[in-house]
């Protein structure tokens, strides 16, 4: 196992550095320091091609100017928070507006977009990188400072394990999560519609206006959003259910999770994506809306590539039924996602 360090460009004064670690199959992630950046991610496929399985830019300018968060670590909150506002502890706390009246993916000033300090890991068994940045009290609307830890791991098993801790000084909000977009065909020869998708969800999180969850929890049987047996993903796009209308002819909703695991695969290449987390929910995106930019794979479109952000649910401080994001003085925070990629 090897892990290579190199540098990547200039933000705001600050030295970027890129980060490879590749295990003994060929397997190989690479990942930058301004917002935890995935990158590429290099895979084999049934016969061996190691092709590259998320999205992303060349170069650092391309993801200095982009909106659609590639690769990303999210937070302090992932998801939107409606109208950019929450009560705590009797207190009222006004976030950033960053999309419309709302608050989306943690505000202006974000873990997206910042340079992380780093620490390269090597171990016997394990190659990776620990990122570590301090949110100070106020960022972004949000009530004390909490130093944050993102570490990047991957072994010989194939998996490459993500995990994030925090500890506030004040009560506040946590809910991170990895915004990777993944196309499974390789080198996005193909969109994903014909991905093959598996989640153990039972209930899906009703969505209305500026995609905002209603609160309600909507019973998957007998709906595109039955994904427990898998299913196609090209199902949403095809149907004209409410829901897959509402959101641009698609998916860009929260499911709860009975289990904690998820698997995309795709047939033509063989690639199996296995996903296991800590997580009470996944946001299941398809790239509806994303098109008008170009990427290192030529221009973006609709159904390039699914998003699985695993996380707990969005907007929970403004919906009681929902589990809490509320972290405590002093408490630990504690997020984990482990992607087992493999061939079938």
């Amino acid at each position: 196992m090897e892990i290579k360090t190199y540098p990547y460009g200039t933000f705001d004064n600050q030295e970027v550095q890129a980060f490879t670690l590749k295990n003994e199959a060929g397997l190989s992630v690479t990942c930058i320091d301004y917002g935890c950046i995935i990158t590429e991610i290099l895979t084999p496929d049934r016969n061996g091609t190691l092709e590259n399985v998320v999205l992303g830019y060349d170069n650092l300018e391309g993801y200095l100017s982009d909106v659609t968060y590639q690769g990303a670590i999210i937070g302090r909150v992932a998801g939107r928070i409606s109208a950019a506002e929450f009560e705590l502890n009797g207190k009222t706390y006004s976030l950033d507006k960053n999309e419309n009246n709302n608050h989306l993916h943690g505000g202006l000033t974000r873990f997206s977009n910042v340079v992380w300090d780093s620490k390269v890991i090597e171990e016997e068994d394990r190659v990776g990188v620990e990122f570590t940045y301090v949110s100070e009290d106020c960022e972004g609307g949000y009530p004390g400072t909490v130093e944050m830890k993102i570490t990047y791991s991957l072994n010989n098993k194939g998996e490459l394990e993500i995990t994030g801790t925090g500890i506030p000084e004040a009560d506040t909000l946590l809910n991170i999560t990895n915004h990777a977009y993944f196309n499974l065909s390789g080198d996005v020869k193909r969109d994903i519609l014909d991905h093959e998708l598996t989640i153990k969800s039972s209930r899906y999180i009703e969505l209305g206006q500026e995609s905002l969850p209603t609160g309600e929890l909507i019973d998957v049987t007998g709906t595109v959003f039955d994904f427990r047996q898998g299913r196609k993903v090209a199902d949403g796009p095809n149907s004209e259910d409410e829901q897959i209308v509402l959101v641009g002819q698609g998916y860009d909703h929260p499911f709860m999770l009975d289990e904690q695991e998820i698997e995309l695969y795709d047939e033509a290449s063989g690639r199996q994506l296995a996903i296991e987390t800590n997580q009470k929910a996944v946001v299941v995106y398809t790239s509806n809306t994303m098109e008008g930019f170009t990427m290192r794979h030529g221009e973006a479109r609709p159904y390039q590539a699914i998003c699985l952000e695993t996380q707990g649910a969005p907007d929970a401080i403004n919906h009681p039924n929902f589990p809490s994001i509320v972290v405590k003085k002093d408490e630990k925070y504690y997020w984990e996602t482990k992607y087992r990629f493999s061939v079938k």
